[in-house]
């Protein structure tokens, strides 16, 4: 079995811990479902929120969702001049057979503007 990266982002509408949780879960819930994996097939998380989100870390999202044995890091995204505001990134390396050309990325909403090349 390879080791994979699998690429995500959502645009939050407001910063407030609950729709943090429920739109970073979406994310989750997404990647997970379009890559057909489970728990096990995880080996670790890494989630970046742009500046301008303070409620909550993105990880306790996937926590609430019954991933509690995995590692997960939370960083913040540079601040770059124009940039998406509200913006949470993650980056999640599993364990996968499939060849890496069909892995799927997963930009909800206008997070897809992020990176049109490999959006779902």
């Amino acid at each position: 079995m390879a080791v994979r990266a699998v690429r995500g982002a959502v645009q939050l509408d407001k910063d407030e811990a609950g729709h943090m949780d429920e739109q970073v879960g979406a994310l989750l819930t997404a990647v997970m479902e379009r890559n057909s994996l489970g728990a096990d097939d995880l080996i670790s998380i890494w989630f970046t929120a742009t500046p301008d989100l303070h409620s909550d870390f993105p990880a306790a999202a996937a926590r609430k969702l019954g991933i509690v044995d995995v590692p997960l890091i939370c960083a913040q995204e540079l601040d770059i001049q124009g940039a998406l505001p509200r913006v949470v990134r993650l980056l999640a390396h599993i364990e996968s057979d499939r060849p890496r050309s069909e892995i799927n990325h997963v930009y909800l909403g206008a997070a897809a503007a992020l990176r049109k090349d490999i959006a779902q």
